[in-house]
This record gives C-alpha cells, sequence and structure tokens, in this order.
C-alpha cells in the first residue's frame, strides 16, 4: 500500500517521484506508491534505466527549490548514501535565484527591528550585493558611521522549507518502513539531520552567535577576520554585521596576486582551522572560495557563518592521530584512529578497510611531491571506504573533509607552493600542547574535582551496602566464560607453574642457607644436604621450563593442525 498523496503536497511529490525515476530509483518510487504522482508525459519521456551524470542531478536538485538544495549539501556528506561522483557534484550546489523587491526588504526589518529602515541607518543601499535561497543582503550605513551589510530572509522562506520538509518526511517514513533501503540506511536520521541543519540557519540569531565565537577563538590571528555581528541591528530574520571590503579570494587577478604575502596568509590559515578543529572543537563548515574574501587592507574573511561543525573533545583526539598520521604516510594508525572514531556495523570488514587506508595514504604520500598531497580529499576517501566497509563515522568527519578540501583550493590559490602536509607537521607539537592546557584549565581541573567530590561522598555508603551484602551472604558475582573447560584448565596450568616455581625458589634459598652450615658429609666439597636442595631445585627448574617450552610448541602447532 503507498503513501497517502495529500493535496497540499501532491506538486512535491511529483517532482521527488520525476527525480527518484530519472535518476534510476524507480524501484523506489513503486515501492512507495509514487506512480499516481508521476506525469504521464513526463513518465514516458524519462528512461529510468539510463544512467545519468551527477551534475545533472544537481542542476534538478537546484531548480526544485532551498529545501532541495540543502538537502543535497547535505547527502554529500553520507557517502554510505550515494556514489562519489554523486557526492562531489551536490557538494558544489549554489544557490541561483533570483533577488526579491527591495520594498519586501524594507518591510521585513522595519518589522524585525521595530523601527523605519530610515531611522535605523543613515544609509541604505535597495540593491543587493548578494542573494540566495534563504536571504539577500545589503550595503547600509548605521547612524554612528558604521558601514554594515544586511542579510535579510526571503519572505514566505520558512513556510516553504516546512511544507517541503513534511512533503519528504511523509515519503522518508514509508519507506523506512516498508523498502529494504529504507530499513538499511534510516532515511529518516538523516531527514532529522537537515529539518536541525535548515532550523538553525533560519534563525540568523543562532548564525550571529556562531560569528561572535568564532571571531574570539581567532582572535590571536591577525590576519584573519570574521565580521562581527551589531546585536542591536539582529534578530531572528535580520541579520547586521561589518561591513568587509574585499572580494573573493578565486577573483583575484596574478597581478594583484603579487601584492600579497599569500605564502604567509595560507600559513596563517591553515593554521587557524587547525586550532578551530584540533583546540576549540568549533569550526566554519563552509570555507568555500564564495565565503573567503581577501580585503582591500590584504587580510583574509571569513564569510556566512550558518553552517559550523562541532567537535567533540574524544572525537578531537582521534583527529590529531588521524591527521597527523596521514601527514606523515602512516596509513596503518591513520585507519585504526578512524575505526576508533567510529561505529563498527554487523558484518563489517575492518580488514578491508585498514588495507584500503594504507594503499589511499602510501598513494597520496608518493603522488609525486609532497604539495599534491590534499588532506581534505584523503579523508573524504577514508569516510567513503568506511561506509564501504560497514563503518558508520560520524558526520562531523565528512564535513570537515570538505572543508579542508575547500581550504586546500583556497591556499593554493594564494600560493601555488602551498604545502598543508608540512603545515600539519609544523604545528602537531604546538597543537598537542594546546590540548592538553586546555584540558588542564581550571573548568576541566573544577569539574574533576567535583566529580571526586562526589566519590568521596557517595563511597561510604555503596561500600557499606557490599559490605553489608558479603556478610548476609547476599553478594553475587556472575563471570560469563565462553570457553569455561579451556579457561579451568589454563588456570589450573597457571596455579602448578606457580606453585613449581615457589618450590624451587625455596629449595634454591633453603640450599643457599646451608651452605654455611658445616657438616660431615660434603659433596664436591660443599655441604651435602646444602648440594642435594640445590640439585632438587636444579632438576625442578628444568622440568618447568621443558614444560613451557612443550606446551607453547603444541600451541603453535595446532591451529596447522585443525586446518
Amino acid at each position: 500500500m503507498g503513501i497517502s498523496l495529500r493535496p497540499e503536497h501532491l506538486k512535491r511529490y511529483r517532482d521527488m517521484a520525476t527525480l527518484l525515476w530519472k535518476h534510476g530509483r524507480g524501484d523506489l518510487v513503486s515501492h512507495a506508491g509514487l506512480e499516481d504522482a508521476l506525469d504521464p508525459d513526463e513518465e514516458a519521456a524519462l528512461d529510468p534505466g539510463a544512467p545519468q551524470r551527477a551534475d545533472e542531478l544537481a542542476a534538478d536538485l537546484e531548480r526544485m527549490g532551498p529545501t532541495y538544495i540543502k538537502l543535497g549539501q547535505l547527502l554529500s556528506t553520507r557517502p554510505d548514501l550515494i556514489p562519489a561522483t554523486y557526492a562531489d557534484a551536490l557538494a558544489r550546489l549554489q544557490d541561483r535565484v533570483e533577488p526579491f523587491p527591495s520594498e519586501e526588504a524594507e518591510r521585513i526589518i522595519s518589522e524585525e527591528l521595530g523601527v523605519r529602515v530610515s531611522k535605523a541607518f543613515l544609509e541604505f543601499e535597495r540593491e543587493p550585493i548578494a542573494a540566495a535561497s534563504l536571504g539577500q543582503v545589503h550595503r547600509a550605513v548605521l547612524r554612528d558611521g558604521r558601514p554594515v551589510a544586511i542579510k535579510v530572509q526571503r519572505p514566505g522562506i520558512r513556510e516553504q522549507i516546512v511544507r517541503d520538509m513534511d512533503a519528504i518526511e511523509d515519503v522518508v517514513e514509508f519507506m523506512d518502513r516498508h523498502t529494504k533501503a529504507g530499513k538499511q540506511y534510516e532515511f529518516g536520521r538523516t531527514l532529522d539531520e537537515l529539518r536541525r541543519g535548515l532550523l538553525a540557519e533560519l534563525d540568523y540569531r543562532r548564525e550571529a552567535r556562531n560569528a561572535a565565537t568564532l571571531d574570539a577563538n581567532l582572535a590571536e590571528y591577525p590576519r584573519i577576520i570574521v565580521p562581527r555581528p551589531v546585536d542591536d541591528f539582529t534578530s531572528a530574520r535580520v541579520l547586521t554585521m561589518e561591513l568587509v571590503r574585499g572580494r573573493k579570494i578565486t577573483a583575484i587577478s596574478p597581478l594583484a596576486r603579487l601584492e600579497v604575502d599569500g605564502e604567509a596568509l595560507a600559513e596563517e590559515l591553515f593554521r587557524a582551522y587547525l586550532k578551530q578543529i584540533l583546540v576549540d572543537g568549533f569550526f566554519h563548515a563552509d570555507p568555500h572560495p564564495g565565503n573567503v574574501f581577501l580585503t582591500d587592507d590584504r587580510r583574509i574573511a571569513l564569510l556566512d557563518l550558518g553552517m559550523v561543525g562541532v567537535i567533540s573533545p574524544e572525537l578531537q583526539q582521534h583527529l590529531v592521530r588521524m591527521l597527523i598520521a596521514i601527514s606523515e604516510g602512516h596509513g596503518q594508525e591513520a585507519a585504526a584512529a578512524t575505526i576508533e572514531a567510529g561505529t563498527v556495523r554487523s558484518g563489517a570488514r575492518p580488514d578491508v578497510f585498514t588495507a584500503d587506508v594504507q594503499t589511499l595514504v602510501s598513494e597520496f604520500a608518493h603522488a609525486g611531491s609532497a604539495r599534491n598531497l590534499q588532506v581534505g580529499r584523503v579523508m573524504l576517501e577514508v569516510t567513503r571506504s568506511a561506509a564501504e566497509n560497514g563503518i558508520r563515522l560520524p558526520v562531523e568527519l565528512t564535513m570537515l573533509g570538505r572543508a579542508l578540501l575547500a581550504l586546500d583550493q583556497v591556499g593554493r590559490t594564494l600560493d601555488p607552493d602551498f604545502d598543508p602536509n608540512a603545515s600539519i607537521q609544523r604545528n602537531a607539537s604546538d597543537l598537542l600542547r594546546r590540548r592538553m592546557l586546555k584540558n588542564a584549565s581550571p573548568g576541566r581541573v573544577f569539574a574533576n574535582m567535583l566529580e571526586l567530590n562526589e566519590l568521596v561522598q557517595k563511597l561510604p555508603g555503596r561500600l557499606n551496602r557490599a559490605l553489608e551484602a558479603v556478610s548476609d551472604q547476599g553478594l553475587e558475582v556472575r563471570v560469563r566464560v565462553p570457553e569455561e573447560v579451556w579457561m579451568l584448565a589454563g588456570m589450573q596450568k597457571i596455579s602448578n607453574r606457580i606453585t613449581l616455581g615457589l618450590v624451587a625458589a625455596a629449595l634454591i634459598l633453603a640450599a643457599a642457607m646451608m651452605m654455611q652450615v658445616p657438616t660431615r658429609f660434603t659433596l664436591l666439597g660443599y655441604p651435602g644436604l646444602a648440594m642435594l636442595l640445590f640439585v632438587a631445585a636444579v632438576v625442578l627448574c628444568f622440568v618447568l621450563v621443558t614444560d613451557i617450552l612443550i606446551s607453547d610448541v603444541r600451541q603453535r602447532r595446532q591451529p596447522r593442525d585443525l586446518d
């Protein structure tokens, strides 16, 4: 039985059915009961068996609107769901929309700020300087003379996204319940990630907090700036921030590049990102060239903090090991750190994954020159191999891989000879030191003291209950042993060897003490009893060593005999 086709969602059902059918997933259309949603003319024109190019899928999603653009960008971080070619194409998705009328922008600003635009700003440029599917940006000047950029949310976009999400949710819920692919990949979890991400991007106050946090974290890097928000002129649908005068990093002409210290800028930008990732655990997740500006005063500006990544301390620890291992060409260590960072599913193939990572790291590390190493590309390939071999990794790893890949492009635009591999190695020791200092911060020490205080307070009561259980014979210890007989035999053998060793040691000690007691009975000129005890100890040691050697040889041969 198919899903219920709600009239208000019929157009979106048809769009999704057409998209799945066109790109070779007619099986999902049939299982979800969406055949009735297909346009008969479109259905006849589509060939579900023909392979479609990945960029055509990206173009289709762009035409379907902002919700599907964000869905495509999210799918690009899920190598377990889509092939590599499609993931790369979806990662390049960009909003290409026409700006909405400036009258609408002024109306939204007035509603959100509670004051007319002419009263709030000394100047306001009606022509937007940038437009995207969620909003557009206007230049303005505050009453105190500060130039600012105002991001205004597109009218009706929230309602449109809610409708789109409801329609997608209907289809996804049915797929998760009734299709093999849905039960295997749990599309609902991906949809939940999309919903959280979109709701976060629709709240410009959150983006303002992200910008303020990143600006504070990067204060030690004078060549890196983050436009600070103007809180009094910011709301859920309006974001006012410092105006950055400059141009996209990719728009720099070769002549203008000669006037820039590209090597220093690239190195500082990469160091700033390593600090974000490995020390702060909070990073700008979308540093594509459109969001990285070269300012008029020859600094780097990081724009658009709607998409950020948050990394837990545990994941940071694995990332440190992974990045250092990749930069030094140690594939096995990189694979081990990756496996520890993820979840090994049933039927996973960690050995195959380790071999893939070793080959991958070796190929990239020896690709003609260390400068050819793209750390972001290696990380993306590692996450892709993990998905293929049944290891589920945190989505932050894929986000990080794409961020580092974009960062590689920016770094090489500033300095064609920039070597991210060498930068990681140069900064590794400093990063580790800063991580240790952060872990030893007063806040962390105070938290540990609170935990210790809780332990001390509760320990007497717990110990008292344990002793009462022992005295009342109510204490039970349960041990699960898969091969109980084998384990008991092994324990008995160990105890026998320990006993034999103790007896031999006692005989040696007794012989040494008896050597000081003169007797008429002698052997080789020494007291006879002492010599007999010493000979007995030697015999016992010989028996013990012989038994150990024979047992070890038998155990080494046993697997071959079983084969």
